[in-house]
């Protein structure tokens, strides 16, 4: 399939240097798969565009005037989990790396990258590939493999009928808004009641809640079948 064929995707700038901003909104002015939508150079103003227009892609910023991306991730991510967000960054640590994926980030790179590997890379997105240079999605592999995660069905036992209720539709990747409403609970309520199952589960994000629930078999009658 050619690059005119694709559906194009929307992306929402956030990074607090106006001269980088301009020079990303250029360079995809000049693709055809990629149009951006708004662009933002705070957290808060980052958080209130990305709600307005849902994109499928947020290029995210590290370091901003009122936070970080990572502040900004959490919150976006729990009202809409199919946006990918990729931190574009000059902090190359493998804690700020670490922290970016567990909350759900789909990429991570630096700053220096070039024009031709940033595109490639999301355009990579569309193929469930993760937006990661091979140097940090090797420290990625290793930080795994040293973090061996085997949930057992005790986990589920600490939730309350309600907390089940939630994370079964967090299996499926529902956003606050959605449990809500199959619920028939406020937003505010859903949010305190994840807080509680990532507590409760020991997991960083509504992802991982999520991934624990596929692995013990939670099913909608609120019973688990630890897999054979």
């Amino acid at each position: 399939m050619s690059e005119s064929t694709t559906i194009p995707q929307s992306i929402l700038v956030i990074d607090d240097h106006v001269l980088f901003r301009d020079g990303l909104i250029s360079l995809f002015q000049s693709t055809p798969d990629f149009y951006v939508v708004d662009q933002a150079g705070t957290v808060s103003e980052g958080i209130e565009k990305a709600f307005q227009h849902r994109p499928d892609i947020i290029l995210m910023d590290f370091s901003l005037p009122d936070g970080t991306g990572l502040d900004a991730t959490r919150i976006i991510l729990d009202e809409i989990p199919e946006c990918k967000i990729v931190f574009l960054t000059v902090f190359e640590t493998d804690e700020n790396l670490l922290k970016a994926v567990r909350l759900g980030a789909k990429g991570y790179m630096l700053k220096n990258i070039s024009s031709s590997s940033l595109l490639s890379s999301l355009r990579a997105l569309a193929k469930d590939e993760i937006a990661m240079s091979r140097k940090m999605m090797s420290r990625v592999v290793e930080y795994s493999r040293a973090i061996p995660v085997h949930p057992s069905q005790e986990l589920l036992a600490k939730l309350s009928p309600r907390e089940l209720d939630i994370l079964y539709a967090l299996q499926d990747g529902a956003s606050n808004t959605q449990i809500a409403r199959q619920l028939y609970l406020s937003e505010n309520t859903v949010k305190h009641h994840i807080h509680s199952i990532l507590e409760k589960l020991g997991v960083e994000n509504r992802r991982q809640a999520g991934a624990v629930a596929k692995q013990l078999g939670l099913k909608k009658n609120n019973s688990a079948v630890v897999p054979k």
